[in-house]
């Protein structure tokens, strides 16, 4: 039978159970011949019965859980298969680097010329090869974390300069895992939603420590009055258009971080000589 036919044929079993002994209990009161024996036994069928229903309510709610977290599961794992293709690929470039560092003596005859010829070309050759910063994603121990957090930077426009720090590879905490993932995927958009061509410089900071994750984000800002900071986990507030569908998202995020016992907070930093804002949960 199918899932939700059978659902929805317990819940109608429920509904008329109830109601039958509510009719009966009445009926037996109003025609008096009621009996304590009986009420008891009714009484104690209305208790199952609400008992299976809260305990089926639990199980649903569990199942769904972790078909949302199987769902994220298979999404994001994929980016970071993806991200294990591009390694073994950037692999056979490097050898490729090398083997052309190392013969260049076999064209070059002058040592001037050769040192010059070969820091010019591992120059290039690191450029090529930024995305190396993001290997210790691969090596993380939550899977689709790390596949979330891969797939975010490199769909991001592409003149945004994304730097990942990665300080624990054992990523612990008590929280569900797609509720992580929407916390922190909150934080990310926001960064790079308020980035442009020139304020184009994102900071993201991977940590746990005490069973909880810890997350930090930092993008460029320009002046923002300390008021409008105390303001940002307001519900419906929000710095960009007011089109009454923004200013829900950090609010959200507050409330499930708290939720699960942790702290989500925004504070202002001063990096290379320029401002940044700063969002840090811990959960």
């Amino acid at each position: 039978m199918i899932d939700w036919v059978r659902k929805f044929l317990y819940r109608i079993f429920c509904a008329i159970a109830l109601l039958v002994s509510v009719y009966l209990v009445v009926d037996f009161m109003i025609s008096g011949t009621f009996e304590l024996r009986v009420f008891i036994m009714f009484l104690l069928m209305v208790i199952v019965i609400l008992w299976g229903i809260v305990d089926w309510r639990k199980n649903y709610i569990l199942v769904q859980q972790k078909e949302t977290e199987l769902r994220m599961y298979q999404m994001y794992i994929q980016p970071l298969e993806e991200l294990v293709k591009e390694i073994r690929a950037k692999q056979h470039e490097f050898d490729n680097h090398i083997n052309a560092i190392l013969n260049m003596h076999l064209t070059v005859d002058n040592y001037d010329e050769l040192v010059a010829r070969q820091s010019e070309y591992i120059t290039e050759a690191v450029k090529e090869n930024d995305g190396r910063q993001y290997l210790p994603l691969l090596k993380i121990s939550d899977k689709v974390l790390a596949g979330f957090l891969y797939s975010k930077i490199v769909r991001a426009p592409g003149y945004i300069q994304t730097e990942l720090e990665v300080r624990n590879l054992e990523i612990i905490s008590g929280i569900s895992e797609h509720h992580l993932i929407e916390i922190i995927g909150t934080l990310v958009d926001n960064a790079y939603e308020a980035c442009t061509e020139e304020l184009n410089r994102v900071i993201m900071i991977l940590d746990s420590e005490n069973d909880k994750v810890i997350f930090e984000v930092k993008n460029r800002m320009r002046n923002v009055k300390l008021e409008d900071i105390g303001r940002f986990f307001e519900k419906g507030y929000s710095t960009k258009s007011d089109d009454g569908k923004r200013g829900f998202g950090l609010y959200n995020a507050k409330v499930l971080t708290e939720t699960h016992g942790g702290e989500i907070t925004v504070s202002t930093d001063f990096i290379d000589e320029r401002n940044y804002i700063c969002f840090k949960v811990a959960v």
